[in-house]
C-alpha cells in the first residue's frame, strides 16, 4: 500500500473531494503543504473553502482531471471501479487510497489519537469531546462528520500530538486505524447491504478494539451484550461506561429540565465526580456525555473543564438541531436514520413539552428500509403525526421494489395517523395546512430532507 509521509508532501488528487470526511482530509494535508486537487459533482461550501485554502477542485469527473505528476490518488466507498478518474490513475500505474486508509495514515502521525466507533452517536460524542480537548487547551486536530460551532466546519488542524475523528465500521473502514484511546459506544444491525448479520458486526467491532494500541485504553459502553467478547485478551486497558448503575463511569441522580436539558451527578467507581449540566436533549445524549467524560478523565482533563466543555456544548448541525420557528411551530432538524436513532430523538422531543410532535422522515437507503421496515415503523409511531418523503437512494439503485408507500401501510396498520408525498413541495404544502400553533415539527433523515423545514422558514 502507498504510504503517505508528512516530511515529504506529494501531490494527492481526491475523487469525491466535497463529502464531509474527505474535504477534511484534503485540508489537513493542504496544512501539511501537500499539492492538494479534487473532483465532485457540484461546488459547495466545502469544495469552495478547499479553493480558497489552495486545492485545485474540478466539477464533473472525468479522466482529464488526473494531471501529470499526481503521486496518490484518494476515493471514497461510493466510487466504482468504471469511475473515469479511478480507471485513469490504474491505467497510468498511480497508487490508490481508499479514505478510510489515508485517514489511518494521517492518525499514525499523531501520539494521541482518538477514535470513537459505534452504530449510533459518533458525530454527537466527537464533537463533545472536541468542546472539552479546546476547553483543555490541547489544540488538537479534529475530524468531524458533522458542522460544528466550535470549529466552525467539519475540521480543525491543530498543532499537538491530539487527533481525534470518528471511525466508520461501513466497509470495515475502521480496520485502518490504530488508535491510542478508541471508543465503542454502542453496537447493532445497520449497513446490511455490506454486513451479513449482527454476528458479522460485532466481528467487526473486535477487530476494532484490538486495533487499540498496547497501552492505549478502550472505553466501551457497559449496555452491550456479551460485552467480554470485546475487552478478553486485549494488549490495552478496557473501561467501561454507562447510565445509572452500569459501568465504572455512569450517570447518577439523572434529572430533566422541563425543556428537556439533562442533568446528572458523574460517578468513577464508587466516587461521585461531580454535576454536569446539558444543553442537548435525550437520554442518548446523556450516554454520549459520560463516554466524553470517561475519555477526558482518563486522558487526565481536570474535571472543572470537562464540565464547563458540555455546559457550552450546543449540538452539531442536523442533530436535533433548532431551526427557527413559524406561526408557533417550533421547527428541528436531525440526521437519525436508523430506528434506534429515531426513538431516541422522538423520546428526546417528548421530554421537551409542549404539543404535538409532527415528524417528516425522508428514508435513507433502500436496503436499509428494508431491513429495517418494521422497527422504523414502531419508533415513527412515537410520533403525533408522521410524513413520509421518498427513499433517499444515496448510493443505491432501486432494486429491491419497496417504496415509502409500504412503510406508510405500516404505520397506518398500527393507528398512526402517517401521510406520504413524493415532492417537498406537496410535503410543505400538506404541512403549513395542518401544522399548528405549539407543534414541534421535526424534519427526520440523512439525505436532504432538511430542506423542507429551511424552505418553510425561507432559509
Amino acid at each position: 500500500m502507498y504510504k503517505i509521509n508528512f516530511m515529504e508532501p506529494v501531490h494527492l488528487h481526491f475523487i469525491g473531494i466535497g463529502g464531509i470526511s474527505m474535504s477534511g482530509l484534503a485540508e489537513i494535508l493542504l496544512k501539511e503543504h501537500f499539492v492538494i486537487s479534487g473532483s465532485d459533482s457540484k461546488e459547495t461550501a466545502l469544495t469552495k473553502r478547499l479553493g480558497q485554502l489552495g486545492a485545485e477542485v474540478f466539477y464533473g469527473q472525468r479522466a482529464s482531471n488526473l494531471k501529470d505528476g499526481v503521486q496518490a490518488v484518494v476515493y471514497t466507498a461510493a466510487i466504482h471501479g468504471d469511475n473515469p478518474e479511478l480507471k485513469a490513475a490504474k491505467e497510468k500505474g498511480v497508487p490508490t487510497l481508499s479514505r478510510a486508509e489515508l485517514l489511518g495514515q494521517i492518525m499514525d502521525n499523531y501520539k494521541q489519537s482518538i477514535a470513537v466507533a459505534g452504530t449510533h452517536g459518533k458525530t454527537t460524542t466527537t464533537s463533545m469531546v472536541t468542546h472539552i480537548l479546546l476547553e483543555a487547551c490541547t489544540d488538537p486536530t479534529v475530524s468531524v462528520g458533522g458542522i460544528l460551532k466550535a470549529i466552525q466546519g467539519n475540521i480543525r488542524v491543530g498543532s499537538s500530538e491530539v487527533f481525534l475523528t470518528e471511525a466508520c465500521e461501513y466497509t470495515n473502514s475502521f480496520f485502518h486505524f490504530y488508535p491510542k484511546y478508541g471508543i465503542i459506544l454502542n453496537i447493532e444491525e445497520d449497513h446490511m447491504d455490506f454486513f451479513k448479520d449482527l454476528a458479522d458486526i460485532r466481528k467487526s467491532f473486535r477487530r476494532f478494539a484490538e486495533n487499540v494500541q498496547p497501552g492505549g485504553t478502550l472505553l466501551l459502553n457497559a449496555e452491550i451484550p456479551g460485552l467480554r467478547e470485546f475487552t478478553e485478551g486485549l494488549p490495552c486497558k478496557s473501561v467501561t461506561y454507562g447510565l445509572e448503575g452500569t459501568g465504572e463511569y455512569h450517570a447518577a441522580s439523572l434529572t430533566f429540565q422541563k425543556d428537556g436539558r439533562p442533568r446528572f451527578d458523574l460517578v468513577h467507581g464508587q466516587e461521585t465526580v461531580g454535576p454536569i449540566a446539558m444543553e442537548v436533549p435525550g437520554l442518548h445524549n446523556v450516554s454520549n456525555a459520560v463516554a466524553a467524560c470517561a475519555l477526558g478523565l482518563e486522558m487526565g482533563i481536570p474535571f472543572p473543564c470537562i464540565q464547563k466543555a458540555l455546559a457550552g456544548f450546543g449540538g452539531t448541525a442536523r442533530r436535533f438541531e433548532h431551526k427557527g420557528s413559524l406561526g408557533g411551530i417550533t421547527i428541528v432538524d436531525d440526521y437519525a436514520h436508523h430506528p434506534t436513532e429515531i426513538a431516541a430523538t422522538l423520546a428526546a422531543a417528548k421530554n421537551c413539552g409542549g404539543g404535538r410532535i409532527v415528524c417528516v422522515f425522508q428514508p435513507h437507503t433502500y436496503t436499509r428500509t428494508k431491513a429495517f421496515m418494521d422497527e422504523f415503523a414502531q419508533s415513527l409511531a412515537a410520533a403525533d403525526v408522521v410524513v413520509l418523503a421518498d427513499i433517499y437512494a444515496a448510493r443505491e439503485t432501486d432494486t429491491l421494489g419497496i417504496s415509502s408507500k409500504d412503510l406508510q401501510k405500516k404505520l397506518q396498520k398500527l393507528g398512526c395517523a402517517c401521510h406520504y408525498f413524493p415532492s417537498f413541495d406537496e410535503i410543505e404544502d400538506f404541512l403549513l395546512k395542518n401544522c399548528i400553533n405549539g407543534d414541534l415539527l421535526i424534519t427526520m433523515g440523512a439525505g436532504d430532507i432538511v430542506q423542507v423545514g429551511e424552505h418553510l422558514l425561507g432559509q
